[in-house]
């Protein structure tokens, strides 16, 4: 193997730790969003209730409930991005594969070239 097939060899496995991290990221920010969602509808729910903390302190529910739908709103933004870094890292994974897998059948190609150069070398030495 020559040293450019090992070094694309090396950043394709880089490229595919560097996607991997950015699916990962996004997976957490879409569940921190979906938590967030979930704490903002519970929220909502006792508002709707006759609990007697409610009457008193409405904006106190009222804000708790806005900043779960910000902590939402920014979750999913934050997956947006994550997701544009995905797709970023799909690209480059997708080129560095296919440069190597181009550089490991020119490798193959000259190992076979040489050999067959070799075998007729030999056989001439012997024949002639």
């Amino acid at each position: 193997m020559t040293d450019r097939v090992k070094r694309l060899k090396k950043l394709l496995a880089v490229q595919q730790q560097l996607k991997s991290l950015h699916e990962t990221r996004r997976a957490g920010h879409l569940a921190s969003a979906s938590a967030a969602a979930r704490d903002a509808a519970e929220i909502a729910s006792r508002m709707e209730g006759d609990s007697s903390l409610v009457s008193l302190f409405p904006d106190i529910y009222s804000r708790a409930i806005e900043n779960a739908r910000t902590r939402e709103r920014e979750s999913n933004e934050l997956a947006a991005r994550e997701l544009q870094e995905v797709a970023k890292a799909s690209a480059r994974t997708n080129l560095v594969g296919r440069n190597y897998r181009e550089a490991q059948r020119q490798d193959e190609r000259e190992r076979s070239d040489r050999e067959r150069l070799e075998a007729i070398a030999i056989a001439r030495a012997k024949g002639g």
